[in-house]
């Protein structure tokens, strides 16, 4: 078997498709249509042209050249994701799959979300494609991501409130398979992680791997060589695997994934399955490994609403157990201060998910030597974080200050 791809929806032992009869049918005509459209030339024509003046790629990818002199050791080079529109990578796989959905006679997508880049993007690409878009997040994410919530809606999204379960991401994926599976006809279930069932996983790594080839290119046009590692955050793994799989098969380049290792050790208070604390479980449809107890998964954390997602993708699950890529974790402390340090040594914003693979840089280029090449993957952008990262990195007081300013302003206005 490739590594690039699934073989009847399974990565060895991980994958497949575990779903009530209601939903197999849908799952099926989605796998016959994306055998049928994915590789069509008229379709990647169409789909390269809104890449390349709707998304805008190709992303840059930027030498840190100040990160590099302040960490010593390996040259830093960073994939500026975050510079696609709507400010992450998730647009990559939101415009393929909407623009596959319109193509099997779709009107309407429904999406899950987390920090709310992927309910952004495809309410972005539904709004491009003139389709319609309901959005399922949860509700103590629709808290803390109000920015994004406000651009959803700006591009004629629903955006839908979760509240059962610990109302983040885990609740959203289980609210938007039920209404899919209610309600089918003219829908489309825009997933948004290369995780669930068959046919999910190949899709999504597909129309995220465009990261990967413009990577390669890049650093071949600017090094004349592969790089020696490579590091990308991983909550389900749309944009670890999109970063990764050009690589697969280049045995001397290193990857490493990133997981949310939150406050602590303890279960609730991170998002680390592939670092001891996960086991081998089915849910959301597939196999894979999940945080989980007695059955039932288990609560999560994360400074970063993108990575506490309770599971990880199947072929994610299956390259670590191959030992192609290795897992490590940053916490939660760890990602503030890398944030800190790239902001004030690069000039970049980058989301609190990619910033905790920014967090790994700062630990393992000083290991590494001179000659040697680390890219990055900054997978979004940090707008959508203000309301997170600027009271955590703030010791002024100056941010409360301003917010109940603008509270106090906004009651004075609405009295006039």
């Amino acid at each position: 078997m490739s590594e690039e791809e699934s073989k009847g929806g399974f990565f060895g032992e991980f994958g497949g498709r575990f779903v009530p009869d209601e939903l197999e049918p849908l799952l099926q005509e989605l796998a016959d249509a994306y055998a049928k459209f994915g590789k069509d030339p008229d379709f990647q024509k169409e789909l390269l042209t809104i890449q390349q003046t709707f998304i805008g790629r190709p992303t840059p990818l930027l030498y840190a050249e100040n990160a590099t002199r302040e960490l010593g050791g390996a040259k830093i080079y960073i994939k500026l994701e975050g510079l696609a529109n709507t400010g992450a990578h998730k647009i990559n796989n939101a415009v393929g799959q909407a623009l596959l959905a319109k193509r099997m006679g779709k009107h309407t997508v429904i999406a899950e979300t987390g920090a709310g880049q992927h309910g952004l993007a495809s309410a972005c690409a539904a709004a491009r494609l003139g389709m319609k878009c309901r959005v399922y997040m949860g509700q103590d994410d629709v808290r803390r991501q109000r920015p994004n919530v406000f651009w959803m809606q700006q591009f004629g999204a629903e955006v839908i409130p979760v509240t059962r379960g610990s109302k983040t991401l885990t609740d959203a994926v289980d609210e938007a398979i039920e209404q899919w599976v209610k309600n089918p006809d003219g829908v489309h279930y825009l997933l948004g992680s290369a995780l669930g069932p068959a046919p999910y996983p190949d899709i999504v790594r597909d129309f995220q791997s465009v990261i990967g080839r413009e990577v390669k290119q890049q650093i071949k046009e600017r090094e004349g060589r592969l790089p020696s590692v490579m590091v990308a955050c991983v909550g389900g793994g749309s944009n670890s695997m999109g970063f990764f799989t050009d690589f697969l098969n280049d045995k001397d380049v290193k990857m490493v994934a990133v997981e949310a290792g939150g406050r602590g050790p303890e279960i609730g208070d991170h998002a680390a399955r592939m670092n001891g604390s996960g086991s081998l479980g089915v849910f959301h449809g597939y196999k894979s490994i999940f945080l989980q107890e007695e059955g039932q998964m288990s609560p999560t954390h994360s400074i970063s609403a993108g990575l506490d997602y309770a599971g990880i993708g199947p072929q994610l699950a299956q390259l670590e157990k191959m030992g192609r890529i290795s897992f490590t974790l940053a916490t939660d402390a760890e990602v503030i201060e890398a944030f800190r340090f790239f902001a004030r040594n690069e000039g970049i914003i980058p989301a609190l998910e990619s910033t905790h693979a920014l967090a790994e840089v700062i630990k393992l280029a000083p290991k590494m030597s001179s000659d040697e090449i680390l890219v990055v993957n900054m997978s979004g952008r940090g707008d959508k974080d203000i309301f997170i990262t600027a009271p955590a990195v703030d010791q002024t007081g100056t941010w409360e200050a301003f917010l109940r300013d603008e509270v106090r302003r906004f009651d004075e206005k609405k009295k006039q």
